[in-house]
């Protein structure tokens, strides 16, 4: 069996245990289907490992939902995210019950959790873009202030800061990214309070209603199509740069926005100066994708 063919990114499999869905592809003591089951935190770490020190691969949303192939004794869950198929481990208690369904996803970057329908009311949680909760039908307005009840009983959102599920999509994702202009750069993480080149990218694309793969080898495997790279490249606004690791968002011929290792935040720069900096280690763009 040809284990190391499947991407263990994207695929649950180990010596012990493997998704039932893998019987066949991989040698495994046992295969399990999993349970579904909901992030109910504003986020969580999806670590590579069971250790809770271990690297983030990625970064769970509130909300989303993951499959959950195992739980050990220190309460480390190993799952599967359902929305962008990344594996790896996070905590159990950061899950809740698949039960109730999410109605609508938060539209701004960043959000807050009141105890009830009163801005003045000191916060005690907050929601990260592409989340998605559960509400109470209707609104109930606070001196002009319009606010959608969490069924959970946790209390009360901004409605404008809020979308349907199944509702309209931003008609401009890059407009989005540039909403992300100096959140600070987080290896592994998807929020507002930090993310990375792949995250600022997924992020964006989703709120468009695009789905796209977490990491910066898997986008630029299947994101839109290719166009010219080099001197010859005609680059528009929403263009996708690639390089090895990373990537950047065109926000017209000359610019980019990113989340940048370099800079460790967001930023928007030429994609000369990005380019020759990038240069310097050896890298050159690889691939340039349009939607």
């Amino acid at each position: 069996m040809e284990r190391q063919t499947l991407d263990p990114r994207l695929n649950a499999f180990r010596a012990s245990l493997a998704d039932t869905r893998l019987e066949g592809q991989v040698a495994a003591a046992r295969f399990v289907e999993g349970t579904l089951r909901r992030v109910a935190v504003t986020s969580a770490p999806l670590q590579n490992s069971s250790e809770p020190t271990a690297e983030w691969g990625s970064e769970l949303l509130r909300g989303e939902t993951v499959r959950v192939y195992d739980v050990d004794t220190a309460g480390r869950a190993w799952v599967r995210n359902e929305r962008d198929g990344y594996v790896g481990y996070c905590a159990d208690d950061a899950l809740g019950q698949l039960k109730p369904d999410p109605t609508d996803r938060v539209a701004v970057i960043r959000t807050f959790i009141y105890p009830d329908a009163d801005m003045k009311h000191p916060p005690h949680g907050w929601l990260t873009l592409g989340s998605a909760v559960a509400l109470e039908d209707g609104e109930v307005e606070t001196r002009g202030t319009r606010f959608r009840l969490l069924t959970s009983g946790e209390g009360a959102v901004v409605a404008s800061h809020l979308a349907p599920l199944k509702g309209r999509h931003e008609p401009d994702f890059v407009a989005v990214a540039e909403r992300f202009v100096e959140t600070p750069y987080l290896w592994g993480g998807r929020t507002s309070l930090g993310l990375d080149c792949s995250a600022l990218v997924q992020l964006s694309l989703m709120t468009a209603g695009i789905a796209v793969p977490r990491d910066t080898d898997l986008q630029e495997q299947s994101v839109g199509q290719p166009v010219a790279v080099g001197a010859e490249a005609d680059l528009a606004r929403g263009d996708l740069v690639f390089w090895p690791g990373h990537v950047a968002i065109m926000v017209d011929a000359e610019r980019i926005v990113h989340a940048s290792g370099h800079h460790m935040r967001v930023v928007i720069e030429p994609l000369k100066t990005a380019a020759g900096r990038i240069a310097e280690t050896d890298r050159q763009p690889t691939s340039v994708r349009r939607q």
